[in-house]
């Protein structure tokens, strides 16, 4: 299921990157054209995506690669750092929209309206296909990289709407306005992704696993007497590690020891835990490690 998933997920950055990178090319050639500076802006915004689809490529196959001896969790954090990454671009790909659009309010200079409008309704489609397509992705990644694209489509619908107003009357202030709204909105999205990236990266808890249920359900097996040093974390926001410490008690042969570590499995195997690490301690062993989750708790 998860190579399925990651060859997916590599196939839509793959087309969303070759998309990109020929429409920034044709942008360039538009924007010169047409002697807009909107769109020349854009195209060096398109630019700085197209690198970062680039990376996130690369780094998207590099995250299906098995474990082996350097990464013995596998290369799955890879696709996080390319979630990373592609935050960072944005946000200072970001700030260079909201300044040129600070300086196209100041200092407006008239545009080709009917050739902003061409290109304008080309850009949304493209940009349009390409996160349509990413937006289906299960990854964080892809998810991360969709609002690269929304922010272009976003942009192209500003400067669709400000080609129309143009061809009917004088009002070059109107792209940069809406270019600095669009912007700060797409801005808020990327901090939410930002945020929830470094939480993973920091090896905080999933928020769609509950600690204290998966404990819960482990102390309900007969001989489990507590159960302590219990960690969660998360490879790349859908893959999730888990380890704990169970005390049993009333253990007097080995089968009883494996009956009980075959019902805790089954119980993790109703979560979403692609590693797990059960380490059980007999009634006379103490780690000493934390304090333990007893059945009176």
């Amino acid at each position: 299921m998860h190579s399925h998933d990651h060859s997916h997920s590599v196939k839509n950055i793959r087309l969303a990157f070759f998309l990109n990178l020929a429409f920034t090319i044709f942008e360039f050639i538009g924007g010169l054209y047409v002697n807009s500076i909107a769109i020349i802006s854009d195209a060096v915004h398109d630019l700085g995506d197209s690198l970062s689809l680039g990376t996130s490529w690369y780094l998207q196959s590099k995250s299906r690669q098995e474990a082996d001896e350097k990464f013995s969790f596998g290369y799955a954090r890879f696709s996080l750092l390319g979630a990373l990454i592609n935050c960072i671009v944005l946000l200072l790909a970001s700030v260079f929209v909201i300044t040129e659009a600070v300086q196209r309010l100041l200092y407006p200079e008239p545009t080709n309206a009917q050739g902003m409008l061409v290109f304008a309704i080309i850009g949304v489609l493209v940009n349009g296909y390409a996160a349509w397509k990413l937006s289906h992705g299960h990854s964080l990644h892809e998810r991360i990289l969709s609002w690269h694209l929304i922010e272009d489509v976003l942009g192209w619908l500003a400067i669709l709407i400000g080609a129309v107003i143009l061809m009917f009357r004088d009002a070059p202030y109107l792209d940069p306005a809406l270019s600095i709204l669009i912007t700060i909105y797409i801005l808020w999205n990327v901090i939410k992704n930002l945020k929830e990236t470094l939480f993973i990266f920091l090896q905080g808890t999933p928020p769609d696993i509950r600690i204290k249920d998966v404990e819960s359900d482990i102390l309900k097996i007969n001989s489990v007497h507590s159960v302590h040093n219990t960690r969660v974390w998360s490879l790349e926001g859908e893959q999730h590690v888990f380890s704990t410490h169970v005390k049993l008690e009333d253990i007097s042969n080995m089968e009883e020891l494996l009956e009980i570590k075959i019902r805790i499995k089954n119980i993790l195997s109703n979560y979403k835990f692609t590693h797990y690490t059960i380490e059980t301690e007999l009634d006379k062993e103490s780690c000493g490690l934390a304090v333990e989750n007893t059945i009176d708790t």
